[in-house]
């Protein structure tokens, strides 16, 4: 293989978040402290319309944190998605509530409205659909209907940072927001979450329970967590808040040229009134997916994704025996290519190049 590796992922860490971090380790601050604090100041700023953020130590600690401050708990029903990742799920069995899995629609990976609505029973305490992929799911409709039977709508926005409906920024819908900061995300600290809640208690209870129940030091009023974020990383967490924007007008770019010149798969689809950042580029591939998968790294060395192999419910962790076809479908279908924004128009062309290759010998 002559040409260089294209990974499917990639993190972009510069000389300035580098600079960051070792002022941090001069200052021999390194705990939760006047980063984090300006972090948590600076994120609404850019990607929620000001709404108020909470910083935690990783996603799935946010989407912890946030459904117990939210009061979730033992005998309690959260429905969520079973195409995601397994945090989701996850966080919903670590509170002592059961999580129920529903199935979604093909166009957009998302929660099916109507399926949800027929798990909603009396000990259904919310619903947590995915913005999967970096697309948004139908937040208005989703929150309609959580009004509707006087339940919560939580936002697991993981995978999308900038992501829009109709002009309103994800992670403004729910009553709150989860963003992870993990190193393939759109951006990243390092390692650490971002949870956005617009509810004065929900705030409160996330700073609570993030440092082990207290508000000052050692007047602890609940039982908490160790779950802070250090300032190391939310020194990178703010320099990558900079550049968020145009790294994402960059995916959008890299897709649309993907979108116009891809052959034989199908392309990933935009809702209307959608903004969809592309934290993966998702295409469905009907016939021999495995099979392109292997082949881009074997023969053309690119990198892809399947994004994601197993549905949760059929997890040995969780182990339900449902029938969700279109789960089953997307398990079987989807897969990630690069967009990145370190490609070069080079490394898009061999994408290009290699996808229609493998797809019009039928993989």
């Amino acid at each position: 293989m002559s040409q260089d590796f294209i990974p499917a992922a990639k993190p972009i860490i510069g000389a300035q978040e580098r600079a960051a971090v070792d002022a941090v380790m001069a200052s021999g601050m390194l705990a939760q402290g006047a980063e984090v604090a300006a972090f948590e100041r600076e994120f609404p700023q850019v990607l929620l319309d000001g709404r108020p953020s909470v910083a935690v130590n990783s996603g799935t600690s946010g989407l912890h944190l946030g459904l117990l401050a939210c009061g979730v708990g033992a005998g309690d029903e959260v429905i969520v998605p079973s195409f995601t990742f397994a945090a989701t799920g996850n966080a919903v069995a670590l509170t002592g509530a059961t999580p129920v899995f529903a199935d979604i629609e093909l166009d957009y990976y998302a929660l099916d409205l109507a399926h949800v609505e027929s798990l909603i029973t009396e000990k259904t305490k919310g619903i947590m659909p995915v913005h999967l992929y970096g697309h948004p799911f139908a937040a208005d409709a989703f929150a309609a209907l959580a009004a509707k039977h006087g339940i919560d709508l939580y936002e697991d926005a993981a995978q999308a940072h900038g992501a829009a409906l109709n002009g309103q920024m994800v992670g403004t819908f729910g009553k709150f927001g989860m963003f992870s900061l993990y190193p393939t995300k759109n951006m990243t600290s390092g390692e650490g979450g971002m949870v956005s809640t617009s509810d004065a208690t929900v705030e409160r209870n996330l700073r609570l329970l993030r440092n082990q129940g207290m508000d000052k030091q050692y007047e602890n009023e609940i039982v908490g967590f160790n779950n802070r974020m250090t300032d190391l990383h939310a020194a990178i967490g703010r320099v990558q808040l900079t550049k968020i924007m145009d790294w994402t007008r960059q995916r959008q770019d890299n897709a649309a040229f993907l979108n116009a010149n891809l052959d034989g798969v199908q392309t990933p689809k935009v809702a209307d009134g959608a903004r969809h950042v592309y934290h993966q580029y998702t295409i469905r591939v009907p016939q021999g997916r495995d099979q392109m998968h292997a082949r881009l790294r074997s023969e053309f060395n690119i990198g892809s994704g399947v994004y994601y192999p197993v549905p949760n419910h059929r997890l040995p962790s969780f182990n339900r025996k449902q029938e969700l076809p279109n789960t089953e479908i997307a398990a079987q279908e989807v897969l990630s290519l690069p967009v990145h924004p370190s490609l070069t128009p080079n490394d898009l062309e061999r994408i290009v190049t290699a996808v229609n290759t493998i797809a019009k010998a039928g993989a």
